[in-house]
């Protein structure tokens, strides 16, 4: 089993949820059935990080560059405020990860920023200035 696991993705997944919906779980490969739900997990984390550094990105960018400012930056905020709600409304538990992923995503944030905008690094605070509630509210514009 491990190696169709190993060599066919695929075919593993469709043999295992087979097993698995016959009750046949002595024959399933839990060990490796075990390694991808936990994989994706730390997929639906990333996919949280990766929403807030985009978002966080063009907040930065608001503040920072007004005279840049479009429609184009308006609506890749706007979109990101709602993929972040349907994201955290289907993994809720991602919740009690925010503060941890708001740090994390906020560095990274800055490094796009920096590399967009052409300003230096320091341009920026060292910490995220806005909570979560307010890169949130659909009413918040840096100025």
């Amino acid at each position: 089993m491990s190696e169709t696991y190993d060599h066919d993705f695929y075919a593993w997944a469709n043999e295992q949820a087979a097993l698995l919906r016959a009750g046949r779980l002595n024959e399933a490969d839990i060990a490796n059935i075990a390694e991808e739900i936990e994989s994706m997990g730390r997929s639906e984390k990333r996919e949280l990080i990766n929403r807030l550094i985009l978002l966080l990105q063009h907040l930065l960018k608001w503040q920072y560059q007004p005279d840049r400012r479009g429609k184009s930056w308006r609506v890749t905020i706007m979109n990101n405020r709602r993929q972040l709600v349907r994201h955290l409304k289907d993994n809720p538990s991602l919740k009690s990860m925010l503060p941890e992923a708001l740090t994390e995503a906020y560095g990274d944030a800055i490094l796009e920023a920096v590399g967009e905008a052409n300003l230096d690094e320091s341009t920026f605070p060292p910490a995220c200035p806005w909570s979560f509630a307010q890169i949130m509210d659909p009413d918040f514009w840096p100025a």
